[in-house]
Parts: structure tokens; C-alpha cells; sequence
């Protein structure tokens, strides 16, 4: 399964998002740190659920960030997260 795939499934299953986009930005840091051939390297996440609803801007991102952890841990160099209301 492709990393986007994962981040996707692993997201919807956490959170049941009421919104959920999922964006491989990776062409466009080409040549920059963390980059690899083939993306999955640089990922956008834009996300919005109840699961954030009273929650900080730093809560929501720690949650996001938490169930991606294997993903960071395992060649997810950046992860840009947007939390949407």
C-alpha cells in the first residue's frame, strides 16, 4: 500500500473525518533534504472532524502526529498538517 493510502486509512479510522485530503507534495521539494525519487517523501494533510472540535491548534496537530508516527519514523520527512473547521 502507497504511504498516501496508509496516511489515509490510518486517518479515517482514527478520526472519521468529516473532510479529509491527503496531498503528496513531494515534486515540489525536489533536491531538498528528505527528498526521494518517487514521493512520499513531503505530505499535506488537510483534515476536519469532531475528533478536533474544542481542541487547540497544537492539540489537533499532536493527535494527527501521533497516529502518523510510523510514517515519520519510516521515511516521512515532512508533514504539513491543516486543521479545517
Amino acid at each position: 500500500m502507497q504511504r498516501i493510502q496508509r496516511i489515509k486509512t490510518r486517518l479515517v479510522a482514527e478520526f472519521k473525518p468529516r473532510q479529509l485530503n491527503v496531498i503528496d507534495e513531494s515534486e515540489a521539494h525536489r533536491g531538498h533534504g528528505g527528498w526521494r525519487e518517487g514521493g512520499g517523501t513531503h505530505i499535506a494533510v488537510e483534515i476536519a472532524g469532531d475528533a478536533f472540535k474544542n481542541k487547540s491548534r497544537l492539540a489537533a496537530h499532536r493527535m494527527v502526529n501521533d497516529v502518523l508516527k510510523d510514517e515519520l519514523e519510516n521515511g516521512l520527512h515532512a508533514l504539513r498538517i491543516t486543521i479545517l473547521t
